[in-house]
């Protein structure tokens, strides 16, 4: 097998990024699904850029420019693409559900181009063409570099085109990214998966793993750094087995501690690991690295051992809980969350209830639920019992409700307790209202803090220190009673907000995405994928279905 390459992709500029007139088009990416399609979207929202389109921005364009607000053709982006997932049923709905609005768009704006991608184009191909006929282009999980030139070749020919590969010829990390954050990022370590559960649809989409070499994975670590980012979220569909490719079982250990030999790197994550594979040496590594954060993503899927047989998982519940023991003997404040699938398919009560006992015995920080979604291509699909929808709802809230009973009483034990909280930009959708700010402590708990009157606002990327002093199950408040200062740590991420901050009140350049070797901040860096994280799931956070 030939490996993918890490050499940079180099994206030419497109005649189709300018219209007639001379304008950028502009361009919008909708991601559906997972932290691995948000982080393909920052490489796709790259690669246009770097073609010489520009980021749809209405209301900010409207606001210097008040005209625009009746300009109908101003509010819409010239090219919509849209980052597929395929993992649940409502993915599919939701996608046709987009088409079938864009298409009455379209009808209106006829040089509107939709482009769909990620897994669900690689799953359904040509098919998609046929459902939705409007749809411009369609590309697979394995070309996101593509997505220019299949834009530009539509565009010239008049047609649909249509591009799938069946396995991956170079790294997503070599495409150009288009940062979202100046002080935290993704670094992916490997793509595709090696496992085989029955009801998951992933591996047949994003294919065998393929692992990036430590030497790539830490030079991107170090170029974020560089440019001030703090934090990193090492990110792989497995990435305990990293290192199965080139023969070092211990390589994720390593890759961990040589993460904190990194000057300047604070924060480090990973997600998402498997039980089947997690071992020792990484606990040790998380336990002695100091930048490894004490938080962990450990799925569970069921707390079934028949269950997990039937989900061909290759660990059991006694497994499971050692290894949350281990990792909380070595880490006593660590957080741990997890997924859970309730109602697959011949789960009986008996095997709920033991899924019950788990959730009891884990103490999850977090747990997201999720009801057994039937997907035509998995094992699980084809299996006889299928629960009905009835069962399933009832056991799913009873679930729901069990587990954030336990999470609001794992976040009162947090009452008292001093932490650093990374201050991020919209972690907290009311801060607004409650003049408050967020960000997320060292366990990646999500903390809302006030900042007292008299004290300095600190900015996104700057570490504040407090204390908790209220809970609820999905967040924590740091409401200082005295009205002290708040304690604040300025840093090198918070200086990068500054001078993004300062470049974006500056006029654009029409010249397109500028150069890694920028000396300010740049618009479009090479590999450097950055968006405002904490570890999180493989799956769709707004399907509605936890």
């Amino acid at each position: 097998m030939t490996s993918p390459s890490e050499a940079p992709t180099l994206i030419p500029a497109s005649s189709a990024a300018v219209d007639e007139t001379g304008r950028q088009r502009t361009y919008e990416v909708r991601t559906f699904g997972c932290q691995m399609n948000v982080h393909d979207s920052e490489r796709l929202a790259g690669a246009m850029e770097a073609a010489g389109y520009v980021k749809f921005e209405f209301a900010a364009e409207a606001e210097q420019d008040p005209d625009m607000k009746r300009s109908a053709s101003s509010a819409q982006p010239d090219v919509v693409v849209i980052n597929t997932c395929a993992v649940r049923e409502n993915a599919d709905n939701k996608l046709y559900g987009n088409l079938g609005h864009l298409a009455r768009v379209k009808e209106k704006h006829k040089d509107l181009q939709i482009a769909v991608g990620g897994c669900l184009a690689q799953k359904d191909q040509a098919l998609l063409l046929k459902k939705a006929p409007w749809v411009d282009v369609v590309f697979g999980t394995h070309n996101m570099g593509s997505l220019p030139s299949l834009l530009e070749r539509s565009r010239h020919n008049h047609k649909a085109e249509i591009e799938i590969l069946e396995s991956l010829e170079t790294f997503p990390s070599t495409l150009p990214t288009k940062r979202d954050s100046t002080y935290s990022g993704w670094v992916s370590i490997s793509v595709g998966c090696n496992n085989t559960c029955t009801f998951c649809i992933v591996p047949s989409l994003r294919g065998k793993e393929r692992d990036r070499r430590p030497g790539e994975v830490l030079n991107e670590v170090k170029a974020l750094v560089d440019q001030g980012a703090i934090e990193v979220t090492l990110l792989g569909q497995n990435v305990n087995t990293y290192g199965v490719e080139f023969g070092d079982k211990g390589a994720f250990a390593k890759l961990l501690r040589a993460c904190g030999e990194i000057e300047g790197l604070e924060r480090v994550r990973f997600t998402s690991p498997h039980p089947a594979a997690f071992t020792d040496d990484v606990i040790a590594a998380m336990a002695e690295t100091h930048n490894v954060m004490p938080q962990l993503h450990m799925p569970l899927q069921s707390g079934s051992d028949s269950v997990l047989k039937a989900m061909r998982r290759s660990y059991r519940s006694e497994k499971f809980l050692g290894i949350l023991q281990r990792v909380r003997e070595a880490m006593p404040h660590a957080a741990i969350s997890t997924d859970i699938i309730v109602g697959f398919p011949g789960e009986t009560e008996e095997d709920f209830e033991e899924t019950m006992r788990v959730v009891a015995e884990a103490r999850f920080a977090t747990a997201f639920t999720f009801q057994y979604s039937k997907r035509p291509g998995t094992p699980a699909a084809e299996m006889d019992n299928q629960i009905p929808k009835a069962v399933v709802q009832e056991r799913y809230e009873r679930l729901l409700k069990f587990q954030n009973d336990i999470a609001w009483q794992e976040n009162k034990a947090q009452i008292g307790r001093e932490v650093h909280v990374l201050v991020a930009n919209g972690e907290g959708r009311k801060d607004s209202a409650t003049e408050r700010m967020s960000g997320r402590a060292e366990d990646s708990r999500l903390v809302h803090f006030e900042v007292t009157p008299g004290s300095e606002t600190p900015r996104p990327g700057d570490i504040v220190t407090v204390t908790i002093t209220e809970a609820a199950p999905f967040h924590l408040l740091a409401d200082d009673p005295t009205g002290a200062p708040l304690k604040i740590r300025r840093t090198i991420a918070g200086d990068a907000w500054d001078r993004e901050q300062s470049e974006s009140c500056a006029v654009p350049s029409t010249g397109g995405a500028k150069n890694l070797g920028s000396t300010s901040i740049p618009v479009v860096g090479l590999g450097m994928p950055s968006l405002r994280v904490s570890t999180a799931p493989i799956y769709d956070l707004d399907d509605g279905q936890r």
